[in-house]
């Protein structure tokens, strides 16, 4: 088998029907779409859920509840081992040190550390929160984790 010898399969293809072109095609006059009427004019169609002017039902159901998404708090994660790779021993790593080696980028209003990996060099690092795994693995390599007050 070859790519020039590759054909569909007899009867999956069709030629496109051509509307409107003469009553004895089998498709002209109205092309399909009946007599008068909205749907039957060029551009023509609704939006999804329109009910012809009746209340949508989106807006009919009651509203309930609280959703706190618009003021959630956004967090950026990271785990310890990106910054062992990234920073060396003895660094002071804060938020401003994120952003400035791209670990951060974009809207944050709270840092997190996680535990995934290993710390092999000493450092200290400034952020909102720190799991208990990555605090462990910080504080034993020599290192420490200072939360700042607000």
């Amino acid at each position: 088998m070859e790519l020039h010898t590759l054909s569909p399969n007899t009867g999956s293809k069709h030629r496109v029907k051509r509307l409107g072109a003469g009553e004895s095609s089998g498709r002209g006059k109205t092309a399909g779409k009946g007599n008068k009427g909205q749907k039957a004019r060029s551009g023509s169609g609704t939006r999804v859920g329109f009910e012809g002017g009746q209340m949508p039902l989106h807006r009919r159901l009651p509203k309930r509840g609280f959703n706190n998404y618009d003021f959630r708090d956004k967090v950026g994660i990271i785990n310890i081992q990106d910054l062992d790779d990234n920073f060396d021993a003895g660094a002071v790593i804060d938020e401003a040190a994120l952003r400035e080696i791209g670990l951060i980028n974009g809207r944050c209003d709270k840092i997190k550390v996680l535990g995934q990996g290993d710390v092999t060099k000493a450092f200290t690092l400034i952020a909102a929160n720190a799991s208990a795994s990555a605090r462990e693995k910080i504080e034993k390599a020599g290192g420490s984790v200072q939360v700042p007050t607000a």
